[in-house]
């Protein structure tokens, strides 16, 4: 079967604004008409897409169909370009997942291109690097940065190189949690994290035979995070563009001068002919070589 625009279309509003008289205020539609062309579709798929809740959501059948509403909806805007029909009020709408210390950094670099389109609306969804591929899957994205090299079903994947992280802290923290000789003593100094997904400073600890840190705090915003760093509440891993200016100025310390994570990132999009879709592709790869200049 081949499902119509519209019907497609209906699917993706309802995910996206949770109801189905929400989906049809955005489609300038009857509530009936969104329904019968999910009553359609599900009918020549013979599988139920939508579920009934609060708010809606797709199945796992339904999945696959929302990620095909987007791409067909690109490719329309792509079509509309070109021949100069997106009309005043019609954005082509980008929807990316970056992770918060991308975003933070290198990323800006994107916004600074996407700034200068016109006929384009960007929608960054911030999900750590270790999960962002998940969204590619349920096509809630187009393009993600993620640390994920295999490429989801349907995308590319290209790597950006990697984001250099270092353990640091406030002065006066690592001064009284020092043992000497750039020893510090790492099984009792309280840690800042950014959320319960964050794994990077438990991983480091156990790269060194150590458990989880007595005392985790929770900040989970990237700005945020950097600051309760800058505060003493803890120790934490931040990403080399927001830690080198603190380092030189005297605001934080590096807990070690060779302790160092790299973590590798790459984009991965989907495998579409789309002009929109590669000029966003070409934005991200010219910001990421920013990390290695």
């Amino acid at each position: 079967m081949l499902p119509h625009p519209d019907q497609l279309a209906a699917l993706a509003a309802i995910v996206d604004h949770g109801t189905f008289e929400a989906a049809a205020r955005h489609l300038h539609v009857t509530t009936s008409a969104v329904s019968q062309r999910i009553r359609a579709l599900e009918s020549a798929t013979g599988q139920v897409l939508v579920r009934r809740t609060t708010p809606c959501a797709a199945t796992e059948a339904g999945t696959a169909f929302v990620r095909l509403a987007r791409q067909t909806a690109l490719l329309y805007d792509d079509l509309r370009a070109d021949v100069g029909d997106l009309g005043e009020d019609h954005r082509v709408e980008l929807r990316v997942a970056v992770n918060a210390d991308s975003l933070a950094t290198w990323f800006r670099g994107v916004l600074d291109d996407v700034a200068r389109w016109e006929g384009v609306s960007l929608r960054l969804q911030v999900e750590d690097q270790a999960y962002s591929a998940d969204l590619l899957r349920r096509g809630d994205v187009l393009g993600a940065v993620t640390s994920d090299p295999v490429a989801v079903q349907g995308c590319r994947s290209e790597s950006l190189g990697a984001l250099r992280y270092r353990p640091a802290a406030a002065p006066s923290f690592a001064a009284r949690w020092s043992l000497g000789r750039g020893r510090f003593d790492w099984a009792r100094m309280p840690a800042v994290v950014f959320n319960d997904k964050d794994a990077l400073q438990h991983d480091f600890l156990a790269g060194r035979g150590l458990a989880a840190p007595p005392v985790v705090h929770r900040v989970p915003t990237s700005a945020d995070f950097h600051e309760a760093i800058r505060r003493g509440l803890g120790w934490g891993l931040l990403p080399a563009p927001q830690l080198d200016p603190d380092l030189a100025a005297g605001r934080l310390v590096a807990l070690g001068a060779r302790n160092r994570v790299d973590v590798a990132l790459h984009w991965q999009r989907w495998r579409l002919e789309s002009p929109t879709l590669t000029r966003l592709s070409d934005a991200v790869r010219s910001a990421a070589r920013a990390l290695h200049r």
